[in-house]
């Protein structure tokens, strides 16, 4: 954060550390402070009003701007047609037919933006870029350090512009250090990171997490969360700033146990599969029918008793304690593939779960979106009419609240969709300007 740095106040607290000091302060209240629940506000969106000028492509700074967009701010995609965001020609296509407007992976990074096609290359697109920034809160971007200097919107040359600006950079390693300019996306942030190396099979190569985990979860959370404390600070105060994000960061912060084995105990931790170190069993067992399973994560020695008569296992006498099914885990394992191999899935978890035993069936794309009770009870899934697709699902926000809407509000953008209502409605470019710009390359 370029003009308010984080810093680190103080270490993790003991027990209680603190216990003695707060409990004297609250003791001498009268009366505790009560905070006032707001109104109902219907179908409001916490960032309308907020602009974004919005560069970002791919995983990590599509999914970013796409929290801010569904949750009311107004996210101008920048794009062109001579270089497109390459999730636009990724699979799964709508129909298995492919399009630049029919990419699943697409459509579920962009909902309710706004894209505009404008090549920045030519000064004529440049110029008008510049007048959508010089009325924006937020510029977003996810190139390696440099790319926006040569394309001449550089943080220094948009804080003149638009000194109130918040400037948010993702780039792979930071702006800064030896690294810096070196190019990656999320399966090389999980390479570079350890956390390749944590999954798998002991015996095997490293196997992956089987997708850009880092696109998907710490990266756009971590950005999302820099962006809303520094335009925070802007509505406070007026003043912008850069926000120097290195996606490679954000993912370390998630092997946070593994990182302080290490530096605490000098152990590098190896991969182990399911196992757990101090839960056996603990593990992913086959069932009845075509490729279905059950995940199972015994944390105590009810648990197992419990398990154990669910699935009508032989009960010895070593295994009845935590460190004897720690011992035993091979033999254990194959006396639970028996007993679950014969039960579905689906009704054997509702049994364990019963029987307050942690599991779950593990489940594919059709039964999270079509038999699953608890995200269809919660309104997880929208269904919003693309204009080339039609009606289509979609992720809504994995966050609900009491007094604001969060779901996504639009499908995801066709490719310079919205180019002719944005020169018209915020350049003020009349129909015969917006036609010549069209003719001449600069709106495509």
């Amino acid at each position: 954060m370029g003009a308010t740095p984080w810093r680190l106040e103080r270490g993790a607290p003991r027990l209680d550390q603190h216990g003695a000091e707060i409990r004297t302060a609250l003791s001498a209240e009268e009366q505790p402070a009560r905070i006032a629940r707001g109104t109902a506000a219907g179908g409001k969106r916490l960032l309308a009003g907020l602009r974004v000028i919005d560069f970002s492509w791919i995983g990590a700074g599509s999914y970013t701007t796409k929290i801010l967009a569904d949750l009311g701010a107004e996210v101008i995609k920048i794009e062109s047609s001579q270089r497109m965001d390459t999730l636009r020609v990724t699979k799964p296509f709508k129909d298995g037919v492919a399009g630049v407007n029919r990419s699943g992976y697409f459509a579920d990074r962009n909902s309710s933006k706004r894209s505009a096609t404008i090549n920045v290359k030519d000064e004529r697109g440049l110029r008008l870029v510049k007048r959508l920034i010089a009325d924006a809160h937020l510029v977003s971007n996810n190139f390696t350090p440099g790319v926006m200097d040569k394309l001449g919107l550089g943080y220094g040359v948009l804080r003149e512009l638009r000194p109130g600006l918040v400037f948010a950079s993702m780039s792979m390693q930071g702006a800064s250090g030896p690294a810096a300019k070196d190019l990656g996306y999320g399966l090389t942030i999980a390479a570079l990171t350890g956390f390749m190396h944590l999954t798998g099979l002991p015996d095997r190569e490293p196997a992956g997490t089987g997708t850009n985990y880092p696109d998907h979860i710490p990266n756009p959370g971590h950005a999302a969360f820099a962006i809303l404390a520094a335009l925070r600070h802007q509505r406070r105060s007026g003043q912008g700033q850069l926000i120097d994000l290195a996606q490679m960061e954000p993912t370390l912060a998630m092997l946070g146990p593994t990182l302080m084995n290490y530096f605490v105990n000098g152990v590098i931790e190896q991969r182990a599969g399911n196992t757990h170190p101090e839960r056996a069993p603990h593990g992913v067992y086959r069932c009845a029918g075509d490729d279905r399973w059950i995940a199972i994560a015994v944390c105590t020695d009810e648990q197992w008793q419990a398990l154990a008569a669910t699935l009508a296992l032989d009960d010895k006498a070593e295994w009845t304690s935590q460190a004897g099914r720690l011992a035993d885990r091979a033999t254990i394992d194959a006396a639970i593939s028996l007993a679950t191999a014969q039960r579905d899935s689906l009704e054997l978890a509702r049994a364990l779960q019963a029987a307050k035993v942690p599991c779950g069936p593990v489940q594919d794309a059709r039964d999270v979106l079509d038999h699953d009770p608890q995200l269809a009870a919660r309104g997880h899934w929208v269904t919003l009419d693309h204009p080339e697709m039609g009606p289509s699902t979609y992720n809504s926000a994995p966050y609900r609240y009491s007094h604001a809407e969060s779901a996504p509000s639009s499908p995801a953008p066709l490719l310079g969709q919205h180019t002719r209502e944005v020169c018209s409605d915020l350049l003020g470019l009349d129909d015969d300007e917006i036609n010549q710009l069209e003719q001449d390359g600069v709106l495509s």
